[in-house]
């Protein structure tokens, strides 16, 4: 059974930072690309970070330059790190792995909610 389970959200202050994890059990993801979305009440699911197998990174505008994804293979684990967060970015954070298509990914995990205060 693949499974892809996040951790690290939580409350944190305009300006501070957290750090996303994203452990995958049941299958390695080393040869994919694996990513993480978020998204708010109301709202659509959008499109955060991805990290190709071969460590190639693409960010959505909105979190250029304040976000990084990175991996660790060894550990099939995945991370965002958050920095200079805003209110705006206050969501339910999800990770994805194995992508099928534009924005389409075969797994997902469950979401870690991430809120911002002002």
């Amino acid at each position: 059974q693949v499974q892809l389970v996040e951790s690290g959200g939580g409350l944190v202050q305009a300006g501070g930072s957290l750090r996303l994890s994203c452990e995958a059990s049941g299958r390695t993801f080393s040869s994919n690309t694996m990513a993480w979305f978020r998204q708010t009440p109301g709202k659509e699911r959008e499109f955060v970070a991805a990290i190709g197998s071969g460590g190639t990174t693409n960010y959505a505008d909105s979190v250029k330059g304040r976000f990084t994804i990175s991996r660790d293979n060894a550990k099939n684990t995945v991370y965002l790190q958050m920095n200079s967060l805003k209110p705006e970015d206050t969501a339910i954070y999800y990770c994805a792995g194995e992508k099928r298509g534009v924005l389409r990914y075969a797994y997902w995990g469950q979401g870690t909610q991430v809120t911002v205060s002002s």
